[in-house]
C-alpha cells in the first residue's frame, strides 16, 4: 500500500514537473564574449518567442515581478567592473492589475564587464534564473540554467587579487539606487499578484475541483446503499479486534483502502493517458448521450422504476477475498463496499468523472477521485474513534428515500445538459432553450409537489405532517420552477444560464414575443456570413469572412475561440458579454468571430488535410478541428473560451488573452477589451 501511495504522489509530481519544464522553450540564449586590453565583456543575447516576454533585471518602483538574475560563479580569476547592463525595458501601467509592468520582449543583449586577473585562460561559469509570461497573460514557473564560456588570459595580469561570488543583479540594484528589494520581497510581491488573479476563482481551480469532489463524496454517504453500511462495518471492525486501539489501526485501513481505491482509478487513467481522451470526448456527441443515457437510467433508478445492481459474482468474489483478513482482507472488504454501493454511488461517480473529463488534466483528476474517497471514508474514521456516536445516529428509512428521490430528479435534470451539448454540436435542433427549459419546469414542478406530499412513488410511506426541513426544500423548488418560468420569453436566466442551450440556439431567439435581445446587425447592412451570436452581437462563425468584414469595417477583430458543449463559454457570454460596458464595446467597437472547435460539419474534400501537431498527426476533417489546430498552433493552448484582440489586418494586438479564469469579473473583462481598443 505504502508503494501504491508512492506511486500516485510521484504521478501528480511528474504531471507538475513536467509543466515547470516549459520555461525555456520560448526563450533561447546565446552566451559570447568580447575583449579590450585587460578586460572583457560578457554578453548575454536572448530570443524571446513571439507574444512572450521575460522580467528586467532590475524592477521599476511598484513593480511586481521575477526580475532575470544574472549570477557569476566566485572566482580568482575575474573581477566584476560596474554593474550589467540591459536594454530600457517596456514599461507601463497595467489599469487590471494596477501596477507597473515591464519587461523585455524580441531580442534583448545584457552585458556585464569584467578585468581579467589570470594570464592563464580560464572558464567562466554563470548561472541565471528568469521567468517567461505570455504578454499579459499567464506565466510559467520560474526557469533556473547554469552554463560556462572559456575567457582568454591577461598577459598584464597579477597572480594574487581575488574575488568573492558576484551576484550582478544585487550589485546593480545597488549602483542603480533602484528600489532595495531582495529577493523575498520579489517572491512575496509576485505572490500577491497571482493571488490577485486567484481571487477570481473557476470550479477548474485544484481547491475547486476538491471541493466539488468532495460535497459528491458527501452525497454518496446518505444514499440509501451506503449509509446503513456505516454503523454495521465500523461495528464488525470494532468487536471483531482484541483491544480498541486495533479497531481504529483496522478501521483507518478501511478508510485508506476506500481512498485507494478510488484514486487507483485516477491513476489508471493518468498513466495510461486516458484524460487526454476524456478531454475529446467532453464535447464529443457520442460520449454526451452515453452520459445522458445512464444519468437519466440511474436517475429513474432512484425514482424507485427500478433498482440497478451489480453481477452478484463480482460481488461474491470480493468478499471471498475479504474473509482471509489482515491487511488485504481489510482491503478487500472496502472493494466489497465500492461495489455493493455503486447502484447509488455510480451516478455521482459518474457525474464527478464527467466533470473532471471537461476541467481536463492528470492532476484534476486525481485530485477529485482522492476527494471522493476521502469523504467516504471519513465516516468510518471517526465512528471508530468514537463508537458511541453510532447509537446516535439516525436509522435509515422513509427521509434516506426522499433524498434518493430528490438526487433522482437533479441527476435526470443534469442528464438533459448533455444531450443538449450533443444537440448544440451537431446542430440537430431538437433541444432548442425554449424546449429545454420546459422541460426543467416540469422537472422541478414536479419535485416541488413531490416534496409538499402531494405525489407519492412506489418506495414511499403515506405523508402525515411535513417536517421543517422538506417545507423548506418544497419552497425553494417551487421558487426555482418560477425563476425558470420568463426564461421562455426570453428572460436571460443569470443563475443557470451556463447550462441552458445559448440564447441564439433557440425556436425564437428574441424570446416568445420577440421581446428578448436585439437582431443580429440591426438596421444595418447584410453580410454574407454574419449571424446573431451570443447576446444579440452580431458575430461571424468564419474567420476568413471576419477579417474581411473587419478591414472593410476598419474595426479590431475579436477572435472567440468557443465549443457548443463549453460550459464556461456560456458563463461568460451570459454574465460577462452583456453587462453594461462591455456590451457596448463587443456591439460597436469590434468585429467577433466565434470559432467553435467542437463543430462537426466537414471541410470540403480540398480543404481536407493532416499536420504534424505538436509532434503528432492531426487530421483536419472538420471545421471544429481546423479552429482548434488553428489555436494550439498559434496560442499553444486548446482550452475555451479563449479571447485574442487583433488588428483589422489580423495581427494580435499585445495585450495577452482573455479567458475565464482571470477575466470572469466584468469589469477586468472591459478593462482588458479598453486596453485593446486604446492599442
Amino acid at each position: 500500500m505504502k508503494n501504491l501511495f508512492k506511486l500516485l504522489f510521484v504521478l501528480v509530481g511528474f504531471v507538475q514537473v513536467s509543466n515547470a519544464q516549459l520555461g525555456n522553450d520560448h526563450v533561447k540564449w546565446n552566451t559570447k564574449i568580447e575583449y579590450s586590453k585587460d578586460f572583457a565583456t560578457i554578453i548575454f543575447e536572448a530570443t524571446i518567442e513571439s507574444n512572450w516576454e521575460i522580467g528586467p533585471v532590475y524592477l521599476p518602483e511598484n513593480c511586481m515581478a521575477n526580475p532575470t538574475v544574472f549570477k557569476l560563479t566566485k572566482s580568482k580569476d575575474f573581477e566584476l567592473i560596474g554593474k550589467l547592463i540591459e536594454p530600457k525595458p517596456h514599461s507601463e501601467f497595467d489599469e487590471v492589475i494596477d501596477e507597473v509592468v515591464a519587461y523585455h520582449v524580441g531580442k534583448p543583449v545584457f552585458k556585464q564587464k569584467i578585468k581579467i586577473l589570470n594570464k592563464k585562460d580560464f572558464v567562466l561559469k554563470y548561472n541565471y534564473e528568469f521567468t517567461t509570461c505570455q504578454i499579459n497573460a499567464n506565466c510559467l514557473p520560474p526557469y533556473a540554467t547554469s552554463g560556462s564560456i572559456k575567457v582568454k588570459g591577461n598577459p598584464n595580469a597579477e597572480k594574487d587579487n581575488v574575488s568573492n561570488e558576484i551576484d550582478t543583479t544585487k550589485a546593480a540594484i545597488t549602483d542603480n539606487k533602484a528600489p532595495a528589494k531582495n529577493q523575498e520581497a520579489v517572491k512575496n510581491s509576485t505572490e500577491t499578484k497571482i493571488k490577485k488573479k486567484e481571487d477570481k476563482k473557476s470550479n477548474h481551480t485544484p481547491w475547486g475541483i476538491f471541493i466539488g469532489a468532495f460535497l459528491s463524496g458527501f452525497l454518496a454517504l446518505i444514499m440509501p446503499c451506503v449509509f446503513p453500511m456505516i454503523p454495521m462495518t465500523v461495528s464488525f471492525f470494532t468487536k471483531r479486534s482484541k483491544t480498541r486501539a486495533l479497531g481504529i489501526r483496522n478501521a483507518f485501513l478501511y478508510g485508506s483502502s476506500i481512498i485507494l481505491i478510488h484514486v487507483l482509478l485516477g491513476a489508471i487513467v493518468v498513466i495510461t493517458g486516458t484524460q487526454d481522451l476524456l478531454n475529446k470526448w467532453s464535447t464529443d456527441p457520442i460520449f454526451n448521450i452515453f452520459f445522458f443515457l445512464m444519468l437519466f437510467v440511474f436517475g429513474l433508478s432512484f425514482l424507485g422504476a427500478f433498482e440497478i445492481q451489480l453481477p452478484a459474482k463480482w460481488t461474491n468474489k470480493a468478499d471471498e477475498k475479504a474473509d482471509k483478513g489482515g491487511v488485504i482482507g481489510i482491503f478487500f472488504m472496502a472493494l466489497v463496499l465500492s461495489l455493493a454501493s455503486f447502484s447509488c454511488t455510480g451516478p455521482l461517480l459518474g457525474t464527478l468523472l464527467g466533470e473532471l473529463a471537461r476541467a481536463g488534466g492528470g492532476s484534476n483528476l486525481m485530485i477529485g477521485m482522492f476527494a471522493f474517497g476521502l469523504a467516504l471514508a471519513i465516516p468510518f474514521m471517526l465512528f471508530a474513534l468514537f463508537p458511541s456516536w453510532l447509537n446516535s445516529m439516525p436509522s435509515s428509512g422513509g427521509w434516506l428515500n426522499v433524498v434518493k428521490v430528490f438526487l433522482g430528479f437533479i441527476e435526470i435534470a443534469f442528464a438533459f445538459k448533455f444531450l443538449s451539448s450533443a444537440d448544440t454540436t451537431m446542430q440537430w435542433h431538437l433541444l432548442e432553450r425554449e424546449i429545454f427549459i420546459s422541460i426543467w419546469i416540469a422537472l422541478f414542478g414536479t419535485l416541488a409537489m413531490y416534496l409538499l406530499g402531494k405525489i407519492r412513488l412506489p418506495h414511499d410511506s403515506p405523508v402525515e405532517k411535513l417536517s421543517v426541513g422538506r417545507t423548506m426544500m418544497a419552497t425553494l423548488t417551487l421558487a426555482f420552477t418560477l425563476y425558470l418560468i420568463p426564461g421562455l420569453w426570453g428572460a436571460p436566466l443569470n443563475l443557470v444560464n451556463a447550462y441552458l442551450p445559448p440564447s441564439f440556439y433557440a425556436e425564437s431567439p428574441q424570446g416568445l414575443g420577440g421581446g428578448g435581445t436585439a437582431k443580429a446587425n440591426e438596421g444595418g447592412e447584410h453580410v454574407e456570413g454574419m449571424h446573431e451570436g451570443p447576446q444579440g452581437i452580431p458575430a461571424f462563425n468564419d474567420y476568413d469572412k471576419a477579417l474581411a468584414y473587419a478591414k472593410k469595417v476598419n474595426k479590431p477583430l475579436f477572435v472567440d475561440y468557443t465549443g457548443w458543449g463549453c460550459t464556461n463559454c456560456r458563463r461568460m457570454e451570459a454574465t460577462v458579454w452583456g453587462k453594461p460596458g462591455v456590451i457596448e464595446h463587443l456591439r460597436d467597437d469590434v468585429v467577433i468571430v466565434s470559432l467553435y472547435v467542437d463543430e462537426r460539419t466537414e471541410l470540403p474534400k480540398s480543404e481536407q488535410k493532416t499536420i504534424k501537431l505538436n509532434g503528432s498527426d492531426f487530421p483536419i476533417v472538420t471545421i471544429g478541428n481546423k479552429w482548434t489546430a488553428k489555436q494550439i498552433e498559434e496560442y499553444e493552448t486548446a482550452s475555451q473560451p479563449y479571447y485574442v484582440l487583433q488588428t483589422p489586418d489580423g495581427k494580435d494586438i499585445p495585450i495577452g488573452s482573455a479567458d475565464y479564469q482571470n477575466h470572469s469579473d466584468p469589469k477586468v473583462f472591459q478593462a482588458w477589451l479598453e486596453k485593446g481598443l486604446k492599442k
